[in-house]
């Protein structure tokens, strides 16, 4: 084993060992926290349904997101979780057949009304893919490039430097932004387009399985960063990991078959869940 090797796994060990290493998280919202949380949220779902064409993906879904705080969004795959996120930025009207009914509000916004611009909508709830999709532009043009063309009138080396910053990236990057961004590991690319969304100045960060490609020692650097980013953000993950959800997350949904099984503070679903299927689910004994 090379000496870089060596360093490297004692850096994974030692990273891993900070780990909590029970995916039972302690409770960390009193029950007046929660009614709180759940009547102030500003990111809301009432009867949400989502088909693609005669198949409904989302059922009748009511869920509120709780206003600077982590809700991981947890389901077996092809449970709706993903079709739902993916609804409050308005990415399905990309989706040939794909409707969606119910109302989906952000504040006093409806989503889905004829006069509201999804452009406007996705300026203020920005998105994080499973897999990084950086521009193959160079470092500094992929944080720049969509502020400028949206008319950003500032500075825009400042906004480069305050959004790789904030993503934890700057220290890593500064010397060459003009280098090709295709040209950063995977988890530097996730952080890179987390950076991307916040140049935008969004007010909420849905993450679509962010870490699934990701090594431990990145999937570590996504997980600090959120928990640093929600005093300013909002922020929803869908995550087919249990421990990642326990980790970093308020509060957890449970979703199968297209329905919302259950929603509570984290702590309870994976310690105390109301329903046999959530119990089953996060214990392991399907999905």
């Amino acid at each position: 084993m090379t000496p870089v090797d060596e360093a490297k796994k004692t850096s994974e060990k030692e990273l891993m060992n900070k780990r909590p290493k029970s995916t039972k998280p302690e409770s960390k919202i009193s029950s007046g926290d929660k009614e709180n949380d759940l009547r102030n949220a500003e990111l809301k779902g009432e009867g949400v349904v989502i088909s693609y064409g005669s198949d409904q993906a989302v059922k009748g879904v009511d869920i509120a997101f709780p206003s600077n705080k982590i809700t991981a969004v947890i389901g077996p795959s092809g449970c709706g979780k993903s079709t739902l996120l993916r609804a409050f930025n308005r990415m399905n009207d990309f989706i040939l057949g794909a409707k969606v009914e119910g109302s989906l509000m952000y504040k006093d916004m409806d989503l889905y009304d004829k006069n509201i611009d999804p452009v406007e909508v996705r300026l203020r709830i920005g998105m994080v893919f499973q897999k990084p999709n950086p521009f193959p532009k160079t470092i500094f043009k992929n944080i720049a490039w969509a502020p400028q063309i949206n008319g950003y009138t500032g500075d825009i080396a400042e906004l480069v430097e305050t959004s790789l910053k904030r993503a934890a990236l700057w220290n890593e990057v500064s010397d060459r932004l003009h280098d090709s961004a295709l040209g950063l590991s995977g988890g530097q690319q996730q952080r890179l387009c987390i950076a991307r969304s916040l140049a935008m100045k969004p007010e909420v960060l849905l993450m679509d399985e962010p870490c699934s490609a990701l090594d431990p020692v990145s999937t570590s650097h996504i997980e600090d960063l959120m928990l640093e980013l929600k005093e300013q953000y909002t922020i929803v993950i869908v995550t087919h990991n249990m421990q990642q959800a326990a980790r970093v997350s308020d509060y957890t949904a449970f979703m199968d078959s297209g329905n919302l099984v259950e929603f509570d503070e984290t702590s309870t679903i994976f310690t105390n869940p109301k329903e046999q299927r959530t119990e089953d689910y996060v214990s392991g004994r399907f999905g």
